[in-house]
């Protein structure tokens, strides 16, 4: 864990290499992706059969072994308890109303040329969402990747999951049951992402793939890219805090170790312009962290990649957060909306002192699938745009043509397309 200051004579160099150091896995799993990729497009459900048995210990055989019907889902829903479905049900509604509120309006106008001009957004045919499996199944991700698909209008969405032994978690179950999931596949791993995309005898192909998952996963999600479309590659999950001495240590410290926890590669950042009181949260890290049963994978997180960082005044962390472009990024502070003005790069930002990031993974509303990895420079997070195109059109008579076709005809010409030039000449005609 770093401690840096603004006032340390080494502080650019070292925060220089706090935005810059690479916390991906270090294997090199390209070359493993694109054989596996490979080997499911020529061999279809027969290498999905092995590398199913080979990485789950399970077999494919009937219908059965494939699949996980609807009715298993809506009994896994039914038998949940009563809070926990209605927590569930609550989260789903959030995200439901909130996505509901993206959806785009297509345009229809006519210009001063007479000309007819507009888009429509239509939804694509069928998406596909995996879900990880084991220690990593969270319902809370197939609620935020599957309701905006269906707010969008996708009229397929097809789960992907692996199954380790064959056991399934119900949680997942009864949140896909809620969603209104289409079809459940018990695969997962780089195979399932090419599957997907390239389509098997038994599994369809789709026209976009999210969700999150390993590294092979997002790799094989980077390799297939222009096959189908993808939400982002995604890398280990980050916070940064922003807060002074008025809050609460064990708060602030809590919000570090809710990332910390995910993997050993998460990152959790905290900017104060308060040393005794970075010293305070740096104590309860430690007094939580051994208490969380996650504690181990925090520790781990923690140590190796986490910071405090003291800066002479709040205002001077905005400069040091946009270029962090954080994943999340909590303004714990007495005016939050006025630091958020001058901060420009973020997956998703936490106002105030009683919002800690872990709301928005759950019940907030908002997407918590966000950009990694300082992609926030340039990438939002997911939202039903993920799930639909837009198609422009052109209308326009012959006095529009006559108005707009003569410059065009002498654009063709100097870009020495002539065919382009005598399509519209000979309607001028």
């Amino acid at each position: 864990m770093r401690h840096i200051s603004t006032s340390d004579p080494n502080f650019a160099e070292r925060f220089d290499r706090l935005v810059n150091a690479r916390r991906d896995t270090a294997q090199d799993v390209g070359r493993d992706v694109s054989d596996i990729i490979a080997r499911v497009r020529a061999q279809g459900d027969r290498a999905l059969v092995e590398y199913t048995q080979r990485f789950d210990g399970h077999g494919l055989g009937g219908d059965g072994d494939w699949t996980i019907s609807a009715d298993r889902c809506e009994e896994a829903h039914a038998g949940l308890d009563g809070e926990l479905r209605d927590a569930l049900h609550l989260a789903a509604d959030r995200i439901r109303a909130y996505h509901e509120a993206q959806l785009p309006e297509d345009r229809d106008y006519t210009d001063d040329a007479g000309v007819r001009l507009g888009a429509k957004w239509l939804p694509v045919d069928a998406a596909g969402l995996y879900v990880p499996g084991g220690r990593a199944a969270y319902p809370s991700s197939l609620l935020m990747n599957a309701i905006p698909a269906k707010v969008a209008g996708v009229g397929r969405l097809a789960v992907v999951t692996p199954t380790p032994k064959g056991e399934v978690n119900p949680l997942v179950l009864a949140a896909a049951h809620i969603a209104g999931v289409d079809e459940i596949w018990r695969i997962g791993g780089a195979q399932a992402i090419a599957a997907l995309a390239h389509g098997t005898d038994r599994i369809a192909p789709v026209d976009v793939i999210t969700g999150p998952g390993n590294a092979w996963v997002a790799e094989a999600k980077r390799q297939l890219y222009g096959t189908v479309g993808i939400d982002m590659v995604a890398g280990p999950s980050e916070i940064l805090v922003i807060a002074d001495a008025k809050n609460d240590p064990a708060w602030i410290a809590a919000d570090l170790l809710s990332q910390a926890e995910h993997d050993p590669t998460s990152q959790s950042i905290l900017i104060t312009d308060d040393a005794a009181f970075a010293a305070m949260v740096e104590d309860q890290v430690d007094l939580q962290c051994a208490a969380l049963a996650t504690g181990k994978t925090a520790r781990q997180s923690w140590d190796a990649n986490g910071a405090l960082i003291v800066v002479d005044t709040l205002e001077d962390a905005l400069p040091l957060a946009n270029r962090l472009a954080a994943e999340h990024v909590e303004l714990a502070v007495d005016d939050p909306d006025a630091l958020m003005r001058g901060l420009r790069h973020a997956g998703s930002v936490f106002l105030g002192r009683h919002v800690p990031e872990a709301i928005g993974d759950y019940v907030a509303g908002p997407n918590h699938v966000l950009p990694t990895g300082r992609r926030a420079r340039f990438a939002s997070g997911l939202s039903v745009l993920d799930f639909m195109k837009r198609t422009s059109f052109i209308a326009m008579g012959a006095d529009g043509l006559a108005a707009l076709g003569p410059a065009a005809v002498r654009l063709a010409h100097a870009e020495g397309l002539p065919a382009h030039a005598a399509s519209i000449e000979m309607r001028l005609k």
